[in-house]
């Protein structure tokens, strides 16, 4: 039998395809998660997120951190005149020693926002909303022991909501300002939690199930430049003018 002739370039031409073959599948390897990822990407996300989010000298300033500051503001404009009820109209001595540490924490708290919003450049509100504007109506008509249970369940379930979303905000700003107000409004919230359970005026289940239950939604007050904001202040303390609480339950 006669051998056959060597085909010439055989080696050559499969040496060649093999490293072009791997050349390409290594462009494919790099290329492809580029592409996955450009599709995954979302523009209107994206542009979103840049009109929602601003620079500040303090770190990025979401559009949560505003509502927060927001949320401070309003808590102050209606928990502090609640204090103040309390204080005139509480018949157990622990309601009325509940009112004090609201009018003293959000004395505190609000001049604290104040201070954050002129920095940051964040409006806020000056006067409550709707249904915060209710809940003073209820506890302004309300008398006797019936005052009683009203504030330290309006309070409580107000505390109990806000005290959620100071966690969160604080977990997750970036903003400086944002972090030590939310944990100046940790520490309030919590020590105003605290002393309306100590009233004994608060039904654990009721709240439970308000917490549970979804909001419904009320309207925000106008806001104004923070320079405009009027301070959250109580009046002079007069202690002696108030007339005489009946004793506890």
């Amino acid at each position: 039998m006669r051998p056959r002739s060597p085909i010439h370039g055989r080696g050559i031409v499969s040496g060649t395809g093999l490293i072009v073959t791997a050349l390409a599948a290594t462009v494919v390897a790099l290329l492809v998660p580029l592409w996955s990822y450009a599709d995954r990407q979302d523009p209107a996300s994206a542009t979103l997120l840049s009109t929602q989010t601003v620079t500040t000298p303090y770190g990025p300033l979401s559009e949560q951190d505003r509502d927060f500051v927001t949320k401070v503001r309003l808590a102050g404009l209606w928990e502090l005149p609640a204090g103040e009820l309390a204080l005139r109209k509480g018949t157990a001595p622990a309601v009325r020693t509940a009112g004090r540490h609201l009018v003293d924490g959000h004395t505190s708290l609000d001049a604290h926002v104040r201070t954050v919003a002129t920095q940051l450049g964040v409006a806020l509100p000056n006067e409550p909303n709707e249904q915060q504007k209710q809940w003073l109506a209820t506890l302004t008509s309300a008398e006797g022991q019936d005052f009683d249970r009203q504030f330290a369940g309006l309070l409580r379930l107000a505390h109990g909501r806000v005290f959620s979303l100071v966690a969160q905000v604080r977990a997750g700003t970036q903003n400086s300002l944002v972090r030590d107000l939310a944990d100046d409004a940790n520490a309030t919230v919590l020590d105003h939690i605290k002393v309306l359970e100590a009233t004994g005026y608060v039904d654990f289940r009721t709240l439970a199930q308000d917490l549970a239950a979804s909001a419904s939604p009320v309207p925000t007050p106008p806001a104004v430049d923070p320079s405009a904001v009027v301070p959250v202040t109580p009046p002079p303390d007069d202690t002696s003018s108030l007339p005489p609480a009946t004793s506890g339950p």
